[in-house]
């Protein structure tokens, strides 16, 4: 497509929900987004008062959306809109009503600018943890300096504490150092002192102070959320999530290495990036409780190998090939102030430590929140399902990890009709067996489609809150589980061409499915399930597979007993369908389930125990690693993996599910994979 042909439509692609489409040029970003049920909010509906409907126009080459985007390929602003933008604080954004597209454009559209907020799912659970942080306040009254006495404020204050709080060889941050004498003078010589470790004074506050407060982040690759926590009694006092603008730059991690080797200025723009959504989200949490985010004297940070070279400015060009090498795997107490993150003047930032080049600190993270390794007996497969997905499985006699490339589709991405969970996102299938009709739940809406009045005459509480905007990752689970269970779907994946059905329109030999119809939809276009969509759900499920069994090979077991889903994504999919897709080995439905954000709740273990960093680290050299990209096996188990449920791999625990003559691809209509590839080998 080119920029300069104005015959041409141009590619406009909105990120993070990452639709895209071409446009005829002239067309304005804001018209362009409504058409494909990108919702920015617009209150002045272009008239230029409101200033709600910003976007920011990326600048550069993005091989992994396949377009090259600048500013200049919208028009100009006017005069109005910049002034506009300037009272606002905007200059970085334009207004999308006043761009008029000229070439191909990937717009960011910050979360203050959508209409129907994007739902982020990464709640707190409730643990029992053992309180013992790295940071503690002591109140200290210091000798007052005299005349021929000489030990200085910061010796005295020293010997105070050794004397009143047993805390001996501690240093000071010379920060403190600079307003120590001040602070002793303010209030008689009596201070409140923050001791990280009980090796550093990180601050001094005149008085007596109460109220010790620490931060837990999970920066994962699509959406990183923070709690922030009293470090005496271990409240979640505040929670506080965003979508990790990284996404702009490539929504799975080997686009965002990518980005980083191709272009000259990634690492710095995907680094400033983070950091300005992780100084956002402080501060947010912080005013929640009437706090600054300088009152946050402790911080722990966890989140994959990419995610932490980026967030300490390290080039992620290693972990882009084998031997996939990341620049530590040891945890990393790092000021807050030198990272560029703004908290107290004297805090730390402490990052969990990684397994290998890409099962980072997320997954140890997961894994102290869990404790699979303390378990006796059970082999415990545990799952983190992302755009990479971390794998572990074993008990306290071995445990074993790996990763599988996923990629972005399980959220949304690479589906025609897929986003991320909002308002008005399909969350919920269920398909009729004999009419193949689907009926299904969005979000904010608790009522199944079935029951929706959508007649003229229906009252405004019969109505929906929200109409289908699109597909989100577990409806896109359900709806292809649905389909295969029905008969939509052969086992191979592919539609099933004897089926007659008008839920099914065929293009030729290609099938798409409607799951809503036009009426049900807010862009009044019915959504479809593409027969592109079910090949990279399949794909997605096969490379998840395909890492489980191959750790069952390294324990040598063929079971699971049971089978933990973490992460926001793990916590919103039905365990049957996610059998019944294959995208999980068999096991006991009762012993499948969802642990919410473990990740999030292992970074705030740690922020509350710090002895939990010293067994992170521990665990993080102790857990063996499999490398499945070299792994032998790993291309057969994959190949096998694409079917639904598998091609090789029985299901006892679907009986009653699965139709009689679908446990495996190899005994149903379309399948007989392994038996082919028998005969192939006797025909020699």
């Amino acid at each position: 497509m080119s920029n300069d042909d104005n015959n041409q439509d141009n590619l406009v692609i909105f990120m993070p929900s990452g639709r895209r489409e071409g446009v005829e040029p002239g067309t304005s970003l804001l018209d362009a987004a409504r058409n494909m049920g990108v919702e920015i909010e617009s209150i002045c509906g272009g008239k230029l008062t409101c200033g709600k409907c910003k976007v920011r126009i990326e600048d550069g080459v993005f091989q992994k959306h396949g377009i090259t985007s600048s500013p200049n390929n919208v028009t100009p602003p006017s005069e109005k809109e910049q002034k506009l933008l300037e009272r606002m604080n905007s200059t970085d954004y334009r207004l999308s009503c006043q761009c008029f597209v000229q070439g191909d454009v990937l717009a960011f559209v910050p979360e203050e600018a959508r209409a129907h907020k994007q739902i982020i799912r990464k709640t707190a659970t409730d643990r029992v943890i053992d309180i013992n942080p790295a940071v503690r306040k002591v109140y200290v009254e210091v000798d007052r300096a005299s005349l021929g006495e000489h030990r200085g404020d910061w010796g005295r204050l020293q010997d105070s504490l050794a004397q009143q709080w047993d805390l001996h060889n501690l240093t000071i941050d010379w920060l403190v150092l600079r307003r120590l004498q001040a602070i002793l003078r303010d209030e008689n010589w009596a201070v409140t002192v923050t001791v990280w470790q009980d090796r550093e004074v990180i601050d001094v506050q005149a008085g007596y102070q109460e109220g010790t407060y620490g931060l837990a982040v999970d920066i994962g690759s699509t959406t990183i959320a923070g709690y922030l926590c009293d470090l005496r009694t271990g409240e979640v006092i505040a929670t506080e999530s965003t979508m990790n603008p990284q996404i702009t730059y490539g929504e799975d991690l080997m686009s965002r290495v990518s980005f980083a080797m191709t272009d000259t200025k990634g690492l710095d723009k995907m680094h400033k990036a983070v950091l300005k959504a992780l100084n956002s989200l402080a501060a947010k949490a912080a005013a929640q409780i009437d706090l600054k985010a300088r009152d946050i004297q402790d911080a722990v940070f966890v989140g994959n190998t990419t995610m932490t070279h980026i967030l300490l400015g390290i080039n992620p060009i290693e972990l882009g090939g084998a031997p996939f090498a990341l620049a530590t795997r040891d945890g990393l107490d790092v000021k807050a102030r030198e990272l560029g993150v703004r908290l107290n003047e004297g805090a730390y930032v402490h990052i969990l430590p990684s397994e290998a080049g890409h099962v980072g600190g997320d997954n140890v993270s997961a894994l102290i929140a869990e404790e699979p390794y303390k378990q006796e007996g059970e082999q415990i497969l545990m799952v983190d399902v992302g755009t990479n997905a971390e794998i572990t499985l074993g008990n306290k006699d071995k445990m074993y990890s790996a990763s599988s490339p996923t990629g972005p589709a399980f959220e949304g991405a690479q589906i025609a009709y897929g986003m991320r969970a909002a308002p008005g996102a399909i969350e919920r299938v269920r398909i009729d067996p004999e009419t193949k009709v689907g009926r299904f739940k969005v979000i904010g809406e608790e009522r199944w489609s079935t029951d929706w009045d959508l007649s003229e005459e229906a009252a405004d509480f019969e109505r929906p809150a929200y109409l289908a905007t699109g597909i989100c990752g577990s409806g896109i689970i359900e709806v292809i589980a649905e389909m295969f269970l029905v008969g939509i779907l052969n086992p191979d994946g592919r539609f099933n061409s004897a089926l007659q059905s008008d839920r099914v329109v065929w293009e030729g030999r290609t099938g798409k499915y409607i799951l809503a119809t036009g009426e049900q939809t807010r862009t009044g276009e019915p959504i479809f399930v593409t027969q592109d969509d079910i090949r990279a759900i399949q794909l997605a499920k096969a490379a998840l597979y395909a890492g489980c069994k191959l750790l069952m090979r390294q324990a040598k077991i063929d079971h699971v007993d049971r089978i933990v889903l973490a992460g926001a994504f793990g916590s919103f999919i039905d365990t049957k369908y996610a059998m019944v897709l294959g995208l999980i080995p068999d096991c006991d439905l009762e012993k499948v389930y969802a642990v919410g954000n473990a990740a999030g709740d292992g970074a705030r273990i740690a922020l509350l125990n710090k002895t939990k960093r010293e067994e992170a680290q521990n665990i993080a050299e102790w857990v063996t690693y499999i490398e499945t990209a070299v792994d032998p096996n790993f291309q057969d188990e994959f190949v096998a993996a694409i079917a639904i449920p598998n091609a090789n791999d029985a299901f006892p625990h679907l009986k009653g599910v699965l139709p009689e003559n679908r446990t495996t691809v190899e005994n149903s209509a379309g399948g007989g994979g392994r038996r082919r590839r028998k005969a192939r080998k006797s025909r020699g």
